[in-house]
């Protein structure tokens, strides 16, 4: 299948996007597009390495910049226990973006939601309530405000969808315990979420960003023999 879009109508859009943000074009053309949350006090800069690792030629990225300052960076929330407030105001903006990418740019049943430590609490408390189902959510180093207030609240078509949660058993910010127990609370309530620990501490490690681009290979092959 041809994939044609016009670039000035691209750029357009971006810039009315409500959040600050960096947009990397993937290489062919492609309505694919993987969305990257950062974690607290960092900013879509931090994250600009991963879409020249990744290397995948179809794959656009969209890098956002959290809503509030913190201390030189961004965040996405408060730190415990004030989380509640940000956690809904990110959540209705990213809803609001991602409305407004999936109407005709992109196509949400072939694109990403990548978050890491704050980042992936979104991914869990945005994405899993988002009304259409994306072709997979990586979840990195975070943890879930709340998982069983999430079960009851949550898209039930995305329970079956493609979901990736990885931590570090040396995690020095968020404990892995906390993740692990949390992840483990939604999976006994039917929510298939593939979860990898790592000997790592907060952060991302070189065998687990091996595996994660094999995991969205995997996955966006899934999603072609679909199609």
């Amino acid at each position: 299948m041809i994939i044609r879009y016009n670039k000035e109508k691209r750029h357009y859009l971006m810039n009315t996007l409500p959040l600050n943000h960096i947009f990397i074009p993937s290489k062919t053309a492609s309505k694919k597009l993987m969305i990257i949350l950062h974690g607290r006090g960092d900013s879509s800069q931090g994250f600009t390495w991963l879409p020249p690792y990744l290397d995948l030629d179809e794959l656009n990225y969209l890098l956002l910049d959290a809503p509030y300052d913190y201390f030189g960076g961004r965040s996405w929330y408060d730190l415990p226990p004030n989380q509640l407030k940000g956690i809904q105001y990110s959540s209705k903006i990213l809803t609001e973006i991602l409305d407004t990418l999936f109407e005709n740019e992109f196509d949400a049943s072939q694109s990403f939601l990548f978050g890491f430590s704050q980042g992936s609490l979104l991914t869990f408390e945005f994405g899993a309530r988002y009304k259409k189902k994306l072709a997979g959510y990586l979840a990195i180093s975070g943890y879930i405000y709340n998982p069983e207030l999430l079960l009851k609240e949550m898209n039930p078509k995305l329970k079956d969808a493609n979901w990736l949660c990885t931590h570090g058993t040396h995690d020095d910010v968020l404990p892995f315990s906390t993740s692990s127990t949390q992840v483990e609370t939604l999976q006994k309530g039917n929510f298939k979420i593939d979860f990898k620990s790592y000997p790592k501490v907060h952060t991302i490690a070189e065998d687990e960003l091996i595996m994660i681009k094999e995991w969205i290979q995997k996955a966006m092959n899934a999603n072609k023999e679909k199609i």
